[in-house]
């Protein structure tokens, strides 16, 4: 007599795609979209501005929201993403991704993306940033890049700053040439919202650098961009108090991926 216990069940009749049928598909997420103050006439639309900066990683988030002339412009919506609980002047804790201009005459842009992009989601958002509505000259993406996506040794105790270009940039006399960084070492891999923009600025022929920064926190970090990034850009801004006590602790995570397995 057969052990029904231990023996193997039969094959099911369904594949398992098929088992899918039976779920009602998920209802599709609405499209990001730009909202732009009631002034929105005087903004002069679409935006043309000559440097249009995407804030991305925590260090240039913290150093951003430290500079003393800003100006609210528009806010990226995002529809997945619930704005409860952020406060009601700008905080580097709030889920938000805001439009600011950094010369009073929208010239000069910056998007500071404080809440997480999927990355499903990557390529929309960065059709939006870079759109019929904001049409930039130059693109300078400020990201981060994490240890197992790196091709080498990677220690904590040593800032770095790394950086990928457009062919439109490599072939033009752009400023952000003056930026005396190296590349980031083939067969590392970049990914996440500042991977899309990047490919939306190539496909768009725009002259555009993505600079990632090692580690990922850190008030090191924050000051390697202001001396080595900021500066060949010529923008004249100044911070608040940005790299001390208040930045040291903030989100020092460990990756759990940083080990020698990843390296």
């Amino acid at each position: 007599m057969e052990d029904v216990l231990t023996e193997n069940p039969p094959p099911s009749r369904f594949f398992q795609e098929d088992l899918n049928n039976f779920t009602p598909p998920s209802p599709p997420i609405p499209t990001p979209f730009l909202v732009f103050p009631t002034t929105a006439a005087d903004l002069n639309l679409p935006l043309r501005p000559s440097l249009l900066i995407v804030a991305i990683s925590s260090p240039a988030l913290h150093l951003f929201h430290t500079a003393a002339s800003k100006t609210l412009v528009g806010t990226l919506i995002l529809p997945e993403t619930s704005f409860a609980g952020n406060s009601v002047l700008p905080s580097p804790k709030d889920k938000s991704c805001n439009l600011y201009s950094l010369d009073g005459n929208n010239q000069t842009l910056l998007v500071s993306v404080q809440c997480p992009v999927a990355a499903d989601r990557c390529h929309a958002v960065a059709k939006i940033l870079i759109s019929d509505q904001i049409v930039p000259d130059r693109v300078l993406i400020l990201d981060s890049v994490q240890n197992r996506n790196f091709r080498g040794k990677l220690s904590r105790d040593e800032a770095l700053v790394f950086k990928l270009e457009t062919t439109s940039e490599r072939k033009s006399k752009s400023v952000l040439k003056d930026l005396s960084l190296e590349y980031l070492p083939s067969a590392s891999v970049v990914d996440g919202l500042g991977a899309a923009l990047l490919a939306k600025c190539e496909i768009r022929n725009i002259k555009a650098v993505l600079c990632v920064a090692w580690p990922e926190f850190g008030a090191g970090v924050v000051e390697l961009i202001k001396s080595r990034v900021l500066p060949a850009l010529d923008l004249g801004l100044s911070f608040f108090k940005a790299d001390g006590d208040d930045y040291v602790g903030l989100r020092q995570d460990k990756d759990p991926f940083d080990s020698d397995l990843y390296s």
